[in-house]
């Protein structure tokens, strides 16, 4: 605040009216720019992340949240692409691949429906000082945090639920039937790559990935911010 004080002292002589009614606007609002103490920061984080993360779990869970959502669906296993070649140079194939593929993706939206409370509680462990840090970071810094210290943890509570879904989905039978149809053919080499395990890794990247735009939206538009505590908080973002 002072070194703006002391800006706006030095250029008095060279600015115009219009010019000093800006910059006096400006030193007005640092001026009254609320505080934050570390509290208020950590639970306004806490706030934003849950928002995003609600909003995030929301979009995927639904009917086609991942199936037609091109930035996180679930395409065929890249351990078993050479299935995927060779189904659909056969006739009939391009269906089987694509039955997988419908499969997968209604897994995971299917689980998604479960994922809030598995985030949510990952946030809360989050410390005071581990905000303050995310707080000044860059536009990920949150999103980050989450995939770093929670994603072991996340992944041994997701992957039950993710294996209920496929069999619910009869994601399983889809898959037998495609693996069955291709260890038929004459010299291949038989394959049998784990389904849980692959789609668990990838609907768990989808949901981060609506985390992250969801905190990008918070800290770059105003108008996310539909709380008071998280407009006082990323206030002090904005004039850093």
């Amino acid at each position: 605040m002072l070194k703006k004080l002391a800006l706006f002292i030095l250029i008095i002589p060279m600015a115009s009216c219009a010019e000093l009614a800006q910059i006096g606007t400006e030193l007005l609002e640092a001026a009254t720019t609320p505080t934050v103490t570390n509290d208020q920061a950590a639970l306004g984080l806490k706030e934003a992340l849950s928002i995003g993360l609600t909003k995030g779990a929301d979009i995927v869970s639904v009917r086609d949240g991942y199936f037609k959502n091109a930035s996180i669906k679930i395409p065929f296993p890249e351990k078993a692409i050479k299935v995927k070649n060779t189904l659909e140079s056969i006739p009939g194939g391009n269906l089987l691949v694509d039955n997988v593929v419908e499969k997968l993706n209604r897994a995971a939206e299917d689980a998604a429906r479960g994922a809030k409370p598995i985030f949510l509680s990952a946030i809360k462990q989050m410390t005071i000082q581990d905000a303050m840090g995310i707080l000044m970071g860059d536009d990920r810094a949150a999103t980050s945090y989450l995939e770093r210290t929670t994603s072991n943890e996340l992944y041994n509570a997701f992957n039950p639920v993710i294996k209920n879904s496929l069999s619910k989905v009869k994601a399983l039978n889809a898959w037998e039937e495609v693996i069955t149809r291709y260890n038929q053919i004459p010299l291949v080499q038989q394959v049998n790559p784990s389904l849980d395990d692959y789609v668990t890794e990838k609907a768990m990247d989808g949901l981060f990935h609506m985390v992250a735009k969801e905190e990008v939206a918070i800290r770059k538009d105003p108008l996310k911010r539909t709380t008071d505590l998280l407009k006082k908080v990323f206030a002090v973002q904005d004039n850093r």
